[in-house]
């Protein structure tokens, strides 16, 4: 950042530049004399639309390019869907903010079906998560499931040229584009549990930018940033990715957190969960709470088996 002016770095598509905006107006309204631009890339992730996530490197392909901008500082700070962002951050990187939470959950989009009970045998279902296939595969083994990537308008494309029955995407994501008139229904976490972060964004700095992090601090939102540590550290002990089909979501209950963690098979056939409550200034220890639990029921040996596949 100099002389008044601040570059946001995003990915290009609609949805990430909605979220570099968003954050724009919100730093523009706090700080009126502050020029904010926003720098738009296409990341790896973006490039390899034809192979799943899970074999080509995980989430951290859509982030990389923007944390080298930062390095190199033709950036100053990067607007990220907090779901994409790797469990453990890259050195010298830091989360600087994380805004308050939109709707957390996953939403069922169809042209034909109300919701994921009125599939019929061998209905295809379209989703790029292995999270949320496991789920779904858990409680409807009849559907199939076929791999789909690429942005939102993309994946709502090819729902709408009749390749897919029905597709699962993010209602916050749907919500921020004004396509929420597409969900038929949003899945709710006793159904299919979503990912740690869901919903919120995060404004990531090098870590040495103390000038940013202070910058940023009114756009930090306390309450989602516990609920999201403690999804966050459940995560990262267990070493999850896009490669794991694990799922996370805290949320506050009875002046506290309550957190449920998953960890499943690919086939579904295997699902291991538990619920944990804490004080909510205690949310890393109840995220160390929910990922030993689930160790004591097998969750690093169902990992050890998904990774070997």
């Amino acid at each position: 950042m100099t002389q008044n002016r601040l570059v946001i770095a995003s990915r290009e598509s609609a949805l990430a530049m909605w979220q570099a905006r968003f954050v724009q107006q919100q730093l523009q309204l706090l700080y009126p004399e502050l020029s904010v631009q926003i720098k738009g890339m296409t990341t790896r992730g973006d490039q390899l639309l034809n192979q799943s996530l899970a074999k080509i490197g995980g989430k951290g392909l859509f982030i990389k390019e923007l944390e080298q901008s930062l390095y190199r500082q033709t950036a100053d700070i990067a607007v990220h869907s907090l779901k994409d962002v790797p469990m453990e951050m890259p050195t010298g990187f830091v989360l600087a903010a994380i805004t308050e939470r939109m709707v957390p959950f996953d939403a069922f989009v169809s042209n034909q079906f109300a919701n994921l009970a009125d599939l019929p045998p061998a209905a295809i279902v379209g989703t790029s998560s292995l999270r949320r296939a496991a789920q779904i595969k858990a409680l409807y083994p009849h559907v199939q499931i076929k791999t789909l990537r690429g942005n939102v308008q993309t994946r709502l494309k090819k729902l709408d040229s009749g390749d897919y029955d029905a597709i699962i995407l993010a209602a916050a994501g749907l919500e921020r584009l004004s396509l929420q008139h597409r969900i038929r229904t949003c899945l709710p976490p006793e159904a299919v549990l979503p990912a740690p972060g869901q919903g919120a964004l995060a404004i990531e700095v090098a870590e040495h930018r103390d000038d940013l992090i202070t910058l940023l601090q009114p756009l930090h939102h306390a309450q989602t940033a516990a609920c999201i540590t403690a999804e966050r550290t459940m995560a990262r002990l267990l070493g999850g990715s896009c490669q794991i089909p694990l799922a996370a979501y805290c949320a506050e209950k009875d002046d506290g957190l309550e957190l449920t963690g998953l960890v499943a098979s690919l086939d579904g056939t295997t699902i291991l969960q538990t619920v944990a409550r804490a004080p909510r200034d205690e949310a890393e220890q109840l995220g160390v709470q929910v990922a030993k639990q689930l160790a004591q029921q097998g969750a690093h040996e169902l990992i050890a088996a998904v990774l070997s596949v």
